[in-house]
């Protein structure tokens, strides 16, 4: 409900997370340092709770994170409310919900045992926090744009790196104990002489039932601040009273200012992603080897063998010759020479979905090229959300031209519809599932809930600037002469014989679909990971050479399969192709159901509802991608191989 979360600076300053290797020393315009002089305030702005993997068996047990001033959780707010911070447009819709605190940070003085405030828990409360424990929630703090976490031990690697968040509670067997005591260990990094910048923050949170009791003693007894004592628990049937408190320690380190997020970024077992891009890349290369191999093999027989028949006279010959009946049989591709490219059914609805696969396509390539070369940094959080919603909102000219065009070659005539769908319907079926799913979020009182504002805004973005590009490269489509086919389609059609069982719909789906998921299966493994589990994802080097894999297995193999359907006299390829290549999705979301079986114990209702809802909304998309990749694929060799014959 806050427009001015929105903020247009932020989001043309791009994403998330990079590749440090290439990003470590490179930052935009914007996103300058800070330098501190000792006592300086530093600010520490909070961020929404969002659970993370249960320490017990690792497992996720929600889906659903909440504000930090959410009226159960009783933290104590600066003076005169929390004010929001601004925010980028995909920051917002990924959830994040940034605003001040009171906590005091001066840089340099270490102070011990700070109180907060004093609050007491109702029933009702202490009955929510308690359930937040157990299904393994975090806070997430930010202290000069760096996130606060606790360091963590790689028990493959032995390599120590820091963990974004850290818990609101423990639990054991019998009763939870919240965490209301903090220590912030910030390290500083001095540039000039009593110039200092923040360079990592750890959080060690502690549940203490009083700081006036333990090994402290006192409340400003050595700092002790109640190490030692019981553990704080919220009692379910009576108020409970408690106060919160902290203490602020700086270390010096040695970690420049440019390379302070690398203890962020961590891969987990790196031999894992190697492993499976070198089998991707081997399965990928044989499969295109052979591929090209069968493919020019016999299509250049078939080729000179048709072109050699039609040079022959064939009323010379007596009856049906030999060589007619061998290219008959060998061969059946060119008898459909007349069928190929009559149009397909519901010509209108493939062209709409070819044109926003374009642009998905384009969008999806520039955003991972992007990531790739360093240009967006990590420190601006969500821009990863908003460079992919921006690019994909001003490459509506790429979506409208492409669809104008190949509406236009299937000999179309409703074009004034064709315009208006092909930014409005694939947009408008995943605004429509989105709001949906929003409503659960809103019903839960999640920090998740995008604001209604800001959807207005993207629904005003999209109808201001998307639309009307479109709206022009479809003009510019349809003005552009139609793509001719190299052989004239029969008024008649001809019979289609009966296929093979494995070239049928849905066993042709399943075989081809499962090759270009084989090619991506284990980065999308950790891409839900660091989606769901709330986790940095920033390997976009490999994620990049996935993409190529699965863009050269989409094309190869379902070339292979239109070769195979043409061959057994089946013209009806276009919509085979789209959906073969498109079957890959199929299987995206069946990992996903796995995942949800396996990594996932959510419960209720409206988180199972929500982690489906959206695992089938990014499968559209991928279906839309990977579909258009495999029908350009075809379209490209069915006219190329159409063209390579003499047809009298």
């Amino acid at each position: 409900m806050r427009l001015r979360d929105f903020s247009p600076s932020a989001a043309i300053v791009s994403t998330l997370l990079t590749i440090p290797q290439l990003s470590a020393a490179f930052y935009l315009p914007g996103v300058a340092p800070t330098s501190y002089k000792e006592g300086d305030v530093v600010p520490l702005h909070v961020n929404r709770l969002t659970p993370v993997g249960s320490q017990v068996d690792g497992s996720l047990r929600s889906v659903v994170s909440f504000d930090y001033y959410h009226k159960a959780f009783h933290f104590c707010a600066p003076k005169g409310g929390p004010k929001d911070v601004s925010e980028s447009l995909g920051s917002i819709l990924f959830g994040d919900r940034i605003r001040t605190s009171p906590f005091e940070l001066k840089m340099g003085i270490n102070e011990t045992c700070k109180e907060l405030c004093d609050v007491k828990f109702d029933q009702s409360s202490a009955h929510f926090v308690n359930r937040r424990i157990a299904q393994g929630f975090a806070l997430n703090w930010l202290i000069d744009g760096l996130p606060a976490g606790q360091l963590v031990v790689d028990e493959v690697t032995g390599t120590k790196f820091y963990s974004q968040g850290f818990a609101l509670g423990r639990g054991d067997a019998k009763e939870m104990h919240f965490n209301n005591h903090y220590d912030i260990v910030i390290d500083y990094h001095e540039v000039t002489r009593g110039q200092y910048r923040v360079v990592g923050v750890i959080v060690q949170p502690d549940s203490r039932l009083s700081p006036k009791t333990g090994d402290g003693g006192a409340v400003n007894n050595a700092g002790m601040c109640g190490v030692g004592g019981l553990p704080l628990t919220l009692s379910e049937t009576a108020e409970t009273p408690m106060k919160f408190t902290y203490s602020v320690y700086w270390v010096p380190s040695p970690t420049a200012w440019a390379t302070r997020w690398d203890k962020y970024l961590h891969v987990f077992d790196p031999k894992i992603h190697w492993f499976s891009l070198i089998n991707s890349a081997i399965i990928v290369i044989f499969l295109t080897i052979t591929v090209v191999s069968i493919l020019l093999r016999t299509l250049r027989k078939d080729i000179q063998r048709y072109n050699r028949l039609d040079s022959i006279n064939l009323d010379d010959l007596s009856g049906t010759s030999a060589v007619e009946d061998g290219v008959q049989e060998d061969s059946g591709w060119k008898l459909v020479h007349g069928d190929v490219f009559r149009a397909p059914s519901s010509p209108l609805i493939l062209s709409v979905f070819l044109g926003n696969g374009a642009q998905l396509f384009v969008m999806t390539g520039f955003t991972i090229a992007f990531a790739l070369l360093g240009f967006l940094s990590p420190s601006n959080r969500g821009s990863l959300g908003t460079i992919m919603v921006l690019l994909y909102t001003i490459l509506g000219f790429i979506g409208g031209y492409v669809s104008a065009r190949v509406y236009k070659a299937f000999g179309g005539e409703r074009w004034k519809l064709n315009i208006a769908l092909t930014p409005i319907m694939v947009p408008g079926i995943v605004f429509g599932t989105f709001f949906f799913l929003n409503l659960f979020l809103w019903a839960k009182e999640s920090s998740g809930a995008v604001p209604f504002t800001t959807m207005l805004v993207i629904v005003v973005i999209w109808f201001i600037i998307s639309v009307p590009l479109s709206f022009a490269g479809s003009w510019v489509g349809f003005r552009q002469p139609a793509i001719q086919p190299p052989v004239r389609t029969n008024q008649i059609p001809r019979q289609i014989p009966p296929s093979t069982t494995y070239m049928k719909p849905i066993p042709s789906m399943l075989l081809v679909g499962i090759l270009p998921f084989g090619a991506i299966f284990v980065e999308l493994y950790f891409i839900m990971s660091s989606i769901w589990f709330s986790k940095v994802y920033y390997m976009f080097g490999f994620l990049f050479l996935c993409y190529g894999l699965m863009i050269i297995t989409c094309a190869a193999v379902t070339v292979l399969m239109v070769y195979f359907l043409l061959c057994g006299e089946n013209y009806h390829w276009h919509w085979r192709a789209f959906m073969t290549a498109g079957a890959s999705a199929f299987y995206v979301f069946a990992n996903a159901l796995i995942y949800w079986v396996t990594k996932l114990q959510l419960g209720g209702l409206a988180g199972s509802v929500l982690y489906i809802g959206y695992s089938a909304l990014i499968s559209f998309l991928f279906f839309i991608l990977t579909g258009s990749i495999g029908f350009f694929a075809s379209w490209l060799f069915v006219q190329k191989i159409y063209g390579s014959i003499k047809v009298d």
